[in-house]
């Protein structure tokens, strides 16, 4: 196995992560209910937010703690949901990933669900 080299990479993991997400029965409603994503739209900023996580690359606009702030204030997000969103990453990663890149991703995401379930309490 090796480690997220390059944007495919993480256009790779985001698509896999949120066939996964969308499916589960603990927060799949967040994202097609509650926030109505529209995939087409969503998947591209979240290639380049974790592009500038992964690879320290300035190529995500945008505000993700003002969006969790909302969506909280449309449905509760508990701590179970963050556990069940970082469980799916992690899995995801686990399953297609192993390197320095790949366990950035997994704490970096630890650190923002921490962050946010901080935020929006």
């Amino acid at each position: 196995m090796r480690d997220i080299q390059n944007k495919t990479d993480i256009e790779f993991l985001v698509n896999t992560f949120y066939k996964k997400v969308k499916k589960d029965s603990t927060i799949g409603f967040f994202f097609t209910e509650v926030a109505q994503l529209d995939f087409d739209t969503h998947l591209p900023k979240m290639y380049n937010f974790w592009e500038s996580i992964i690879f320290k690359k300035a190529s995500y606009a945008g505000n993700p703690m003002l969006t969790h702030i909302q969506l909280n204030r449309k449905s509760v997000i508990s701590k179970i949901h963050f556990e069940k969103w970082l469980m799916l990453w992690e899995q995801t990663i686990s399953e297609n990933f192993l390197g320095v890149n790949a366990l950035e991703a997994i704490q970096r995401a630890k650190q923002i669900g921490q962050l946010i379930q901080f935020k929006i309490k």
